[in-house]
């Protein structure tokens, strides 16, 4: 089996962007330094927050950026995804505007994916555009929402209806803000985590489970090398394709019918914990397909089980959920992209699948079915 380790620096190269680092730390002590040499000396910096994560980070950060930054704001908002809205990001614009924000100062993005798209969006659209900085404090950010630029807001519970591409300028990991991660919330980061071995790396996806003790335990040194692995290949996929054009849809594996479920659900299951129960769909209609045998199929699904993920849910008409992803943003001439397995480790992009394939993974999943 391969062997997975840490590395304390990934450089992301984009076409017609700069470079970016992801930088891997276990502590906030080096984030001055990191702003310093990113160019944020005696800039304005306003750090965006949310209820949960100002209790737990705030000070330790604001203690980081106060002797880099000319003048430090905060802008905190109400956590969850109900506050994901062009509302709150009003309220941003407001706070930027009233403090003199211009083009060469920077907003820095505290927290889990919430925080992360709505301060990326609002980066990219304030005064056309200035930089930002992505400290993820939660797993399913420090191994994808906090990479590639893709920002947005819900609209009408239509999950990142409203959106733009913007890079970030740093991206500062520092891992040992998972050990304060409730339950659920790092559960949720491992539905995403597993997507990333189950459609780009069998052997990721091998070594993840042979290590599921360490994981669950949340073991620094195990975290590290698999948060690494992850920004490899969320890497790899942006470089390629930095605007989804064509291969990083296939990062949206477990997507279409997870998104379906979460807004049906009135985002009372998180996101990872939706992109579980898709991945599982995917998975089911890759079986039937005859491109995984059932060994493989019943393995990713109860592997969900075992890093504390759902299987099934129920409150929901599987024809419902079917019908919701006809409202999904990733629709292609009236297709649905949706992303099965050629094999484990293998992703690829269908637009073939048929309603009555996605009502059978659906009923799969479906507590309530008949």
């Amino acid at each position: 089996m391969r062997k997975f380790a840490p590395e304390s620096k990934i450089t992301v190269r984009t076409a017609g962007n700069e470079p970016y680092d992801l930088l891997l730390r276990g502590s906030f002590d080096a984030l001055g330094a990191a702003l310093t040499d990113l160019g944020c000396s005696g800039r304005r910096l306003c750090i965006v927050t949310d209820s949960n994560v100002s209790s737990y980070y705030l000070d330790a950060v604001k203690e980081q950026i106060r002797p880099v930054a000319s003048r430090l704001e905060v802008y905190e908002f109400e956590a969850g995804e109900s506050s994901k809205t062009l509302d709150v990001v009003r309220g941003l614009y407001e706070k930027l505007i009233t403090c003199g924000f211009d083009r060469q100062d920077y907003l820095v993005a505290l927290g889990g994916g919430v925080v992360g798209d709505l301060t990326g969006y609002a980066a990219a659209t304030y005064l056309r555009g200035i930089r930002f900085v992505q400290i993820p404090t939660t797993l399913l950010a420090q191994i994808d929402s906090s990479i590639g630029g893709k920002t947005g807001v819900d609209f009408d519970q239509y999950k990142n209806m409203v959106g733009a591409f913007h890079q970030p300028s740093l991206v500062y990991i520092n891992t040992e803000a998972l050990q304060t991660l409730p339950e659920d919330q790092f559960a949720s980061g491992m539905g995403e985590l597993l997507k990333y071995g189950i459609s780009l790396d069998a052997d990721f996806y091998e070594w993840t489970i042979d290590h599921m003790s360490e994981i669950e335990e949340r073991e620094p040194e195990v975290l590290a090398a698999m948060i690494t692995r992850c920004c490899q290949l969320k890497q790899y996929i942006v470089e390629k394709d930095p605007t989804e054009k064509g291969e990083r849809a296939l990062l949206n594996f477990g997507h279409t019918i997870g998104h379906a479920i979460e807004k049906l659900k009135d985002f009372q299951l998180l996101h990872g914990e939706c992109v579980a129960l898709g991945t599982v769909a995917a998975a089911y209609i890759s079986w039937q397909r005859g491109m995984l045998d059932e060994d493989e199929f019943y393995e990713i699904r109860d592997m969900n089980v075992g890093f504390g993920l759902p299987i099934s849910f129920d409150g929901l008409s599987s024809q419902a959920v079917v019908d919701a992803t006809r409202k999904d943003k990733k629709m292609d001439g009236g297709q649905i992209r949706f992303i099965l397995l050629k094999k484990l480790g293998r992703a690829y992009i269908a637009t073939d699948v048929t309603e009555k394939e996605m009502l059978e993974a659906v009923d799969a999943l479906n507590a309530e079915r008949d």
